[in-house]
């Protein structure tokens, strides 16, 4: 087991640094562990952990603007942004029951992984909304990114090279994000479809309709497709807009609508993953295509035994089935097909030691990769063969 270090400010990040630097040791790079079982295990002696650096450094709800240190719990941000009604804009997941874990997500690693929920259809995803970060790279060195106001055009916009990164170019020690107003309600329309192909249709009319869709999921049952969409804003516009969706949508299927506490209920469930109900033992893959291209991932997982539900309008693919090399490389190649990307998500140890979790790299994107983290980390120090094996 390795030893982890957790230093309570930014000066012991860097101090960490610079001794595995010396000691050309490398280092696991994580928050508060909740997604260990994420990408590829990093073989290092010593982690390197942000856990015990928290607490919100900035918040004027006036300029829709918080900042915090990167350890700090997701449910901690969430929690001081309701107190002044307002949320953060990707609606990120905290996924403790597709990994298993009881740690609390860490607003550091949710940006590092830039890891977005239904909202991402509507509004962009979480590296949309970072304003500026803070980071410490391979030469412990505190550089900062962007800034603390929304109209920041200063110096390079290292923040969206940093998110989605996993830790593997730099440690985020403080990020500032972009917040919006809390609705007042929600609302979802249900729409019984008798196949994937048709829910995707019924979502790509409701994304396409003036009616404001912030979130739209197909989730296969037993013997029909849920079409599933949410409006959010006041009251009256909600039930104003409810009623013009389901006449636009009419035609696509018998329909119901849930009202506010079951309609935010259903969101997280989605955000969450629970309604592909991963069984422990089996692995998930997470599929990025054009919507249209949804329900042909679907099939190619439902060929191989295993379960699909859709999210984005058709635009993400969960899939759950067996952990097999023959799985894996069955829903890679339908994503390429489609000229999308497959990740496999969750998965036993071993499976994610034996198979290439990420899509190959081009040539071209891999000499810039190469590049980038010969800048940012020279000596290799940062979470080593966590993306690609080494």
């Amino acid at each position: 087991m390795s030893t982890t270090i957790a230093p309570t400010d930014e000066a012991g990040i860097i101090a960490a640094v610079q001794a595995a630097q010396a000691a050309r040791e490398p280092l696991a790079i994580e928050g508060q562990g909740s997604k260990r079982g994420m990408l590829r295990p990093v073989q290092a002696a010593r982690s390197l952990s942000t856990r015990a650096l928290t607490g919100v450094t900035l918040y004027r709800p006036a300029e829709l603007i918080i900042s915090a240190r990167a350890g700090t719990p997701l449910a901690e941000i969430e929690a001081a942004l309701a107190e002044k009604g307002q949320q953060l804009i990707a609606e990120s997941p905290y996924l403790n029951g597709v990994f298993g874990t009881s740690a609390a997500p860490s607003i550091g690693g949710v940006v590092a992984a830039n890891l977005s929920g239904p909202r991402r259809v509507a509004w962009g995803a979480t590296r949309d909304h970072v304003m500026g970060l803070r980071f410490i790279n391979g030469a412990g060195e505190a550089i900062r990114s962007g800034g603390r106001v929304l109209k920041n055009v200063t110096g390079l916009d290292l923040c969206k090279l940093l998110s989605g990164s996993y830790g593997t170019l730099g440690v985020i020690t403080e990020v500032t994000l972009k917040v919006l107003p809390k609705p007042e309600t929600s609302a979802t329309l249900l729409i019984e479809t008798p196949d994937l192909a048709s829910a995707v249709d019924a979502l790509s009319a409701g994304l396409g309709s003036p009616f404001g869709v912030s979130a739209a999921a197909a989730l296969p049952q037993r013997d029909h497709v849920v079409a599933a969409m949410r409006l959010e804003d006041f009251a009256a516009s909600v039930t104003y807009r409810m009623e013009k969706l389901r006449g636009v949508l009419g035609s696509f299927g018998t329909q119901r609508v849930i009202e506010d506490a079951e309609s935010r209920a259903f969101w997280r469930g989605v955000r969450e993953v629970e309604p592909l109900r991963a069984m422990p033992g089996e692995a998930i893959w997470r599929v990025s295509v054009r919507p249209s291209a949804g329900p042909r991932i679907a099939a190619a997982a439902d060929a191989i035994g295993g379960r699909a539900m859709l999210d984005w309008g058709g635009g993400l693919v969960w899939i759950a089935a067996s952990p097999s090399t023959a799985n894996h490389a069955a829903i890679s190649a339908a994503a390429e097909a489609e000229a999308g990307a497959a990740m496999l998500f969750r998965a036993p140890e071993s499976l994610r030691l034996a198979v290439p979790i990420l899509p190959e790299e081009t040539a071209p994107l891999a000499k810039i990769s190469a590049r980038v983290k010969e800048a940012l980390d020279p000596g290799g120090l940062f979470n080593p063969g966590h993306l690609r094996a080494a």
